[in-house]
């Protein structure tokens, strides 16, 4: 993987932990998926190791936890 990969809801705690990560690491460095506007990525985020959203996959495969949003079991739904 050569880009991140931020997942969120698209909550308020979500949308300001995504435009600090695209600030951080550049839009360009990383793949912005809403899980809200496209939950056929659920699984994928599950797979990946994803608890609670907002979460930051690393290009190395790391599940960086921010703060909590939503956990992911509820955007199964």
């Amino acid at each position: 993987m050569s880009k991140s990969i931020f997942y969120h809801a698209g909550c308020p705690v979500c949308i300001h932990a995504e435009e600090d990560i695209i600030q951080l690491v550049g839009a360009e460095n990383v793949d912005v998926v809403h899980i809200g506007e496209d939950s056929s990525r659920v699984e994928e985020a599950v797979i990946a190791g994803v608890k609670s959203v907002p979460a930051l996959i690393t290009p190395s495969g790391n599940v960086l936890h921010i703060n909590f949003g939503a956990s992911i079991e509820d955007l199964r739904a």
